[in-house]
């Protein structure tokens, strides 16, 4: 695979979910060799279709919680690929702060750490009521090699209609991309 097949499939997964708008429970995809399908089911894939991977939505994840974070985390636990599926991808709505809310951060949540539930779920409502929270999408991405990417798109400010730039970072939610790269 080429170094850009992750990335150019995980822009395919941002637009498609895109597609539905915004609050959308979490999606899981397979990342499928776009050869590979185009083999299984030629009538699948479009003739110019040159793409390395196609991303293959599965089924919606029916989470039943608001907070389903730990959810979540049993869905990636329990979840393998077959050995045709060479990555996967999973887009989740985030909350994310600005650097000043830190300190707003610990100190709801240092008194509770004997509680890690209670205080995961003060230093989300914190977050989640911050002036300056603003939410976003979060894309990951696993390759069975090794490669991994995430991708951040904030949701537009009411008004704002350019177009959703996608961010990244190399130490962008590390949890969630070992989570994901271990159902490889």
């Amino acid at each position: 695979m080429t170094p850009d097949a992750l990335g150019s499939a995980l822009r395919d997964v941002a637009t498609y979910v895109g597609a539905d708008g915004w609050n959308q429970p979490p999606a899981l995809f397979a990342l499928v060799p776009t050869h590979v399908l185009a083999a299984a089911n030629p009538g699948l894939i479009d003739a110019g279709d040159d793409s390395e991977l196609s991303p293959v939505a599965q089924d919606p994840l029916r989470l039943d919680t608001d907070d389903h974070h730990a959810e979540l985390e049993q869905v990636l636990a329990t979840t393998s690929w077959p050995d045709a599926v060479a990555g996967c991808a999973l887009v989740l709505q985030v909350v994310v702060v600005p650097p000043e809310a830190e300190a707003a951060l610990d100190s709801a949540f240092e008194p509770l750490l004997g509680d890690p539930d209670a205080a995961e779920a003060a230093a989300r409502e914190v977050a989640r009521t911050h002036p300056g929270s603003r939410v976003a999408r979060l894309i990951v991405g696993a390759l069975r090699g090794g490669t991994q990417l995430v991708l951040m798109q904030l949701k537009p400010e009411t008004g704002d209609e350019d177009p959703q730039e996608l961010l990244t970072h190399p130490d962008l939610a590390p949890n969630l991309v070992a989570a994901l790269a271990s159902t490889l």
